[in-house]
Order: C-alpha cells, then sequence, then structure tokens
C-alpha cells in the first residue's frame, strides 16, 4: 500500500508537467498560428526588398543582397529574435518558396532548358545557325531587329520567351557585336511587354483570374489598347535600333562592344566561355537548333493547353485562360528534351554518353538563374508574411478618394514601386486590380479599363526594372549576361518609358479615347528620343 501510494505521488508530479507542457504547446501552437509581427501591414512590409535592391545597384553583388534583405525580413518579422529571425527566413521561406509545387516546376523547366541548349552547343547546332544568320544578318541592326521578331513572335510565356530567345539569338548577336547587356534588354522588353498584350499567354489566364465578377478576359481585351507602358516600350526599343541611339551605361557597352569586341564591359562575366567548354561537333546542322527550338514551343503550348484541360473538351481560349504554366511548361520541357535526344541519337550527331554528360552540364549552365530565383521567391515571402499586400490596399482605397480622372496614373506610379520593390508583376495584379474592378465597375466601366491596364503596365513597368523580378533574372540567364550589368543598363530606358507612360495616363484619364492617346504617347516616345539623340550629338 505504501509503494502504491509512494507510485501515485511520485507519477503525480509528473502528470501535472506533462499536462503543462502540452498546455504550453497548444498555446504556443495558437499562439503561432495568430501571430502578427508588429510592423505588420506597414511601410516597413517594403523596407526588405529597397534594402536589397539598394544594395545590389552599389555593390554590384547581388546574392549577398538579396541575403540581407531576406534577414531585414526575418528581423522584422520576428521582433528582432535570433531564434525567430533563422526560422522565418527557413520554415517562412527557403524551405516554403522551394517546396511550392510552381516553383518547383519552374525550376525543372530552367533544368530542361539547360540541358537543351547545352545539347544544342553540342552537337554543333547553336554554331551553325550562327554560321547561317550571319550570312542572312549583315549589320549589327538586323541581329537586333531579328532578336526583337522572335520576342513578340515567342508571346506565350515569358520565362519561356527570355530563355529560347537567348538561347537561339546569341551567336548571332556575338558575330555581330552586340553587347550582352544589349541582348538582355531586347530579350526582357520582348518579354513581359508582349505576354501582357498577348490574349494567349500565361499573364492573359492570371489577370483574368484576378477580376472578379466580371468577364476578365473581355477586360483584358479590351485593356491592351490602353497598356501603355508595353506598347511604348516596344515603340522605343524598335526606333532606338533604327537610330542607333544608346544612352545612359548602356552606351559604354555597346560602344566597347563594337569598337573593342567586347561583349561584357565589366569583369563579371559569369557565363563567359560556357558554350566552348567542350569540343563541339563539326558536323552539326541548322536543322539541330532549329527542330530542337520547334519541338519545344510546341511541346510547351500543348502542355499548357493539356493543363487547362483542352483535350477533355475545353475550349482553346479556355484552356489557355486556365492553365497551370508551372506544370505546362515542365511537361513541355520534357518532352521537348526527349525529342532532341532522339533526334541526335537518330542522326548520329552526338553519343549517348555525350548527351548524358550535356544533362549536368546544363544544370551547372543554370545554377547562377536558381539561386538568385530562390532568394528573390525568399524575399518576396518576406515581404508577403509582413502584410504588403494589406499596406498597399490601404494605401490605393485612399487615394480613390481624390480626384478619379488622376486615378489611372496614380494606380500606374503604385504600380511600378509595388512591383519594382517585391518583384512581381503577377502579385501586384492580384492586390490592385480587384480594388479597381470595386472602386469602378458601377461608377465608371471605361475608367475602369484604363485603370486596369495601368495597373498591368504599372506592374511590368516596376518588375522590368526590378532586380529581383524573376523575368529580369530570366533575361539575364537567357542572354547570358552578368544580372546587375542587365539592370543598371536597362534602368535608364524603363524609366524613360515609364515617365512618358505616366503623362500618357494622365492624358488617358481624361479624354478616355484609346487612339488618341496612343498616338499622344508614341509622338512623346519618337521625340523624346531624338531629343535626347541631338543632346548626346553621336550615336553608337
Amino acid at each position: 500500500m505504501q509503494t502504491l501510494l509512494y507510485r501515485i505521488k511520485t507519477a503525480v508530479p509528473v502528470v501535472v508537467l506533462l499536462a503543462l507542457l502540452c498546455s504550453m504547446t497548444v498555446f504556443a501552437a495558437d499562439g503561432e498560428a495568430e501571430y502578427v509581427p508588429s510592423m505588420y501591414a506597414t511601410f516597413w512590409a517594403l523596407v526588405p526588398p529597397i534594402v536589397a535592391i539598394a544594395l545590389a545597384l552599389i555593390t554590384k553583388e547581388v546574392y549577398s543582397s538579396l541575403f540581407i534583405g531576406i534577414l531585414v525580413g526575418g528581423l522584422f518579422y520576428s521582433g528582432f529574435s535570433f531564434e525567430g529571425t533563422i526560422l522565418h527566413m527557413f520554415n517562412g521561406g527557403f524551405l516554403n518558396v522551394l517546396s511550392d509545387s510552381y516553383n518547383v516546376g519552374i525550376l525543372i523547366f530552367l533544368v530542361i532548358l539547360g540541358a537543351i541548349v547545352a545539347l544544342m552547343n553540342k552537337a554543333g547546332g547553336s554554331a551553325a545557325f550562327g554560321r547561317w544568320a550571319g550570312s542572312k544578318i549583315k549589320t549589327r541592326t538586323g541581329a537586333q531587329l531579328a532578336t526583337i521578331a522572335l520576342g513578340v513572335l515567342i508571346f506565350i510565356d515569358d520565362y519561356f520567351n527570355c530563355l529560347t530567345v537567348g538561347s537561339v539569338m546569341r551567336p548571332v548577336t556575338d558575330k555581330e557585336k552586340v553587347s550582352r547587356a544589349k541582348l538582355a534588354y531586347l530579350i526582357d522588353a520582348t518579354a513581359a511587354p508582349v505576354c501582357i498584350i498577348a490574349p494567349i499567354s500565361s499573364w492573359a489566364a492570371a489577370v483574368t483570374g484576378f477580376v472578379e465578377g466580371e468577364d476578365g478576359f473581355s477586360l483584358f481585351i479590351r485593356a491592351i489598347p490602353y497598356n501603355y507602358y508595353a506598347l511604348l516600350t516596344i515603340v522605343m526599343m524598335v526606333a532606338m535600333v533604327v537610330m542607333k541611339l544608346e544612352f545612359g551605361s548602356m552606351a559604354i557597352h555597346e560602344k566597347n562592344a563594337a569598337e573593342k569586341g567586347d561583349l561584357f564591359t565589366t569583369k563579371e562575366r559569369p557565363y563567359a566561355g560556357m558554350e566552348n567548354a567542350d569540343k563541339i561537333t563539326t558536323n552539326g546542322k541548322v536543322i539541330d537548333l532549329v527542330i530542337p527550338i520547334l519541338s519545344l514551343i510546341v511541346c510547351c503550348v500543348i502542355g499548357m493547353l493539356y493543363t487547362g484541360g483542352f483535350f477533355s473538351g475545353v475550349d482553346f481560349v479556355t484552356s489557355f485562360s486556365q492553365s497551370d504554366a508551372s506544370v505546362g511548361l515542365a511537361l513541355g520541357g520534357f518532352f521537348g528534351l526527349l525529342i532532341t535526344i532522339l533526334l541526335y541519337l537518330v542522326r548520329r550527331v552526338l553519343s549517348f554518353h555525350d548527351i548524358m554528360a550535356c544533362i549536368p552540364e546544363g544544370f551547372k549552365a543554370m545554377v547562377p538563374a536558381i539561386l538568385i530565383l530562390t532568394f528573390a521567391w525568399t524575399l518576396k515571402a518576406m515581404t508577403d508574411s509582413l502584410g504588403a499586400a494589406e499596406f498597399v490596399y490601404g494605401l490605393t482605397k485612399n487615394a480613390a478618394g481624390g480626384l478619379m480622372s488622376m486615378l489611372p496614373a496614380i494606380i500606374f506610379l503604385i504600380g511600378c514601386f509595388l512591383a519594382f520593390a517585391t518583384g512581381t508583376s503577377w502579385g501586384t495584379f492580384g492586390i490592385l486590380i480587384p480594388i479597381v474592378v470595386e472602386v469602378f465597375s458601377q461608377s465608371s466601366p471605361e475608367l475602369m479599363i484604363i485603370s486596369i491596364s495601368a495597373c498591368m503596365a504599372g506592374a511590368v513597368c516596376g518588375d522590368h526594372c526590378s532586380p529581383i523580378s524573376d523575368t529580369t533574372i530570366m533575361a539575364s540567364a537567357g542572354a547570358q549576361c552578368e544580372h546587375v550589368n542587365h539592370v543598371s543598363t536597362q534602368l535608364p530606358y524603363a524609366v524613360v518609358a515609364a515617365a512618358i507612360s505616366c503623362i500618357t495616363y494622365i492624358i488617358a484619364g481624361f479624354l478616355q479615347n484609346a487612339a488618341v492617346c496612343l498616338i499622344i504617347g508614341v509622338a512623346l516616345t519618337i521625340g523624346t528620343l531624338f531629343a535626347i539623340q541631338k543632346i548626346q550629338g553621336q550615336k553608337v
């Protein structure tokens, strides 16, 4: 009996202790679920990406800059707790974004495309295409216009656009001594700006999905003539190539390329010599590049249609509007790689051993882009956890109370800032478009169309300027250009196009006429370029 009492007395404290621990665990779990950082939905939510962008532009070193931005976000979220910061950076950041199926699909597509490019280089397809194109394209202007034309034709997805145009046109622009920075700009300026005005694209699908209570696809079509940043960027890009006009730091890169044959200008050249790392097959032909690229395009289109339910009876347009770009590109990339391997085996251009050796080489080629993308996604996760979306939502709702006719220009500027700070166009769409629909759907339908277009244009502009944007990162990878060089040379061009677009949106808010305002915007663009050329007094 005494032994039993002793055991009960001994067990009671243990049971009580376990109960306390369990209750503490429950409270901790509840506290974690309900935890809201003190800086939530304030301007501080945008500080981490601003820090990362500023450091990247100042130090010219992107990895450490992005990491410091992530660290600042973790500190703000945890209230400057060491343990909380580290846990949030990994659990809410790196591990979270790398376990997201959409992100993983994009990374898989990157690796597959890197392998296909490595195979085309090894088989001599890229070199053969370069020789063929060189016989047809004799000038730097021709090489740049051909790059723009190909970029406009590949309008399905911006990731696919950046990497495909880069791999196809790089041998041609290198031969004509076009700097890698200029190639990266041409790729970037025909990626998102073209996708955002293409009805059949992953971007159109994204925008359509954010319009609730309205016919999203119809609104997207009606907003295209008002998308001034995208339209004026294309006009400006073509005009500068024809006028042979460069300004800002791009002029230095182009001058070095044209006069010295230095395509990089700076010592940072992470991709330099990659194509010549191994002995290239000499019996490669143009079809060794054309067939893999065409196969990739067709397979990616089919992949996106498949994810949208096209083969289950859904119509063509609807299947694109509800497609999953990540899965579609991954599936298309896989089958494109398979066709490329079979082609080279049948043609006996490469041995099976050489083909397998190209796959890890392609992976290594994409490591810089994969690293930067991972850091950029993690930085976005930090800003999301700090309530950046809620802060901008409140800011925009307050702005709606002012002059209604000025609102398109205000929304454009807010979209620019938000996309620049967060590095995401689609996230900007998700925040601003529902606000625009709510404000204008009943009062002014035409102003709603203009404002939706201003939101899309601002998001693309900010995405175009931002060093942490995935599209900007992809453009650097596609051109095999050092990332900070691409950002710093592209920024002056994007800012000029943004300033003209903002003025055009002010006019559009009052006139509400797409054609007249577009003509005014084009005239302002051409006039600005002639003024810059006259001020410089020389051509590259």
